[in-house]
This record gives C-alpha cells, structure tokens and sequence, in this order.
C-alpha cells in the first residue's frame, strides 16, 4: 500500500512540454480533477476501519442506481467514487480540489494501461527472436522450446513466458513530479507519462 497524505481522482488528458527556467523542456501529462465529495466517512466502530469515501465526475440521475442515488442523497451525482484509507479523514460532504498539491510535489499514478490485445513474446516478454541467418524462414519471432524443466515428458514449467493478452492492468507510476497546478481549470501537470490512454480515470497518490 501506498502511504500518501493527499489523494484526487481525474481523468487522463493530453502530454505536452514544460520548459523550466533556465529553459530545458520535459515531457509532462495534463490531468483534469474536478472537485471530489467526501460522499461516506467510515470509521473502526461502524465498519471495522478508518476510511473515507470520495466521489467526483457528473452523470444523468437515470443512469444511477436507486441505492447510489440514495447514498448521496442531496451531495451530487455522481459518476466515479473512491476510497482511501491514507490522509486526514474530512467531514461528510467536504470538497477536496487539486490545490490539496503543490509544484514539486512527488506522486504516485495507478490506472489501467491500455489493451493491447493478443501478443507474441517478442512483444509481450522482450525476447529477441531467432537468428537471421542458416536458413531461418518463417519462425524469427516464435518462443522457442517450451518443454523441458529437467524431467522426462517435457512438461511446461509453471509461469513459462509465452503469448498471450497484454495490458489493459492497474500500473502504479512512482516518483512522478507535478510540475504545475491550476485550481481554476481543475488541471494538474505531472512530469513523464501516465498509464492509460487519453480519458482513462486515474488516482494520483501523495
């Protein structure tokens, strides 16, 4: 578990450059946060642990279920919610912005990584290939023997890297640096990328 004592959801948004003063540029990601609710505070008497339950994002009431609805009662509808057990627990209804983070700042980012379907090991694991000489045809990408494991019948080893679906997996970035806040378009700038793609929820630790 990660330790943080600030917490935001937000959507991923475009990469971009940030140049600093003395003029050298770094690739950054601009992440949208709107304004979280605090929607259910939970504590070790009622629910066995101390937690807080954060709500963000708007949606059509139609598409929200009846105990949801009744769950936020008059706080807003909602479209994400999240729960962290780290940082100062708020009182219900509280709103928590993107100005909880300041420039320099380091973080941690978890998001699903895109889906990139079936893939080979080349891809997938990094193997190099066969060679590409002594008459190799058809099979420089193919993984190779993947019996054997020392006993007689050549059974597959538990784990064998071989194909298979690759991504669309919680990634947590560590050590990420936000570089610029802006509490009245609600965007935060980190530094380097972020897993997902453009519009992918994201959860950013500090």
């Amino acid at each position: 578990m990660i330790m943080a004592s600030k917490f935001i959801i937000g959507t991923k948004g475009r990469m971009t450059q940030v140049f600093s003063e003395n003029g050298e540029a770094s690739a950054a990601t601009v992440i949208s946060a709107t304004p979280m609710t605090v929607t259910q505070v939970k504590t070790v008497e009622t629910d066995g642990y101390l937690a807080m339950q954060l709500a963000s994002g708007d949606r059509k009431p139609k598409n929200i279920a009846k105990p949801q609805l009744g769950h936020f009662k008059d706080l807003g509808n909602f479209r994400f919610v999240r729960e962290t057990r780290e940082g100062e627990m708020k009182e219900k209804g509280t709103k928590i912005d993107v100005s909880v983070f300041n420039p320099g700042d380091v973080v941690a980012v978890s998001a699903i990584s895109k889906g990139k379907g079936f893939q080979g090991v080349v891809k997938r694991h990094g193997f190099h290939g066969g060679p590409r000489s002594h008459g190799q045809k058809n099979k420089e990408r193919s993984p190779g023997s993947i019996g054997g494991a020392g006993r007689a019948g050549g059974r597959v080893s538990k784990g064998q890297r071989m194909a298979g679906r690759m991504g669309g997996t919680r990634v947590t970035v560590r050590n990420l640096r936000i570089l610029q806040v802006d509490a009245t378009s609600n965007t935060i700038v980190i530094s380097g990328a972020v897993p997902g793609k453009p519009g992918t929820l994201v959860e950013i630790r500090g």
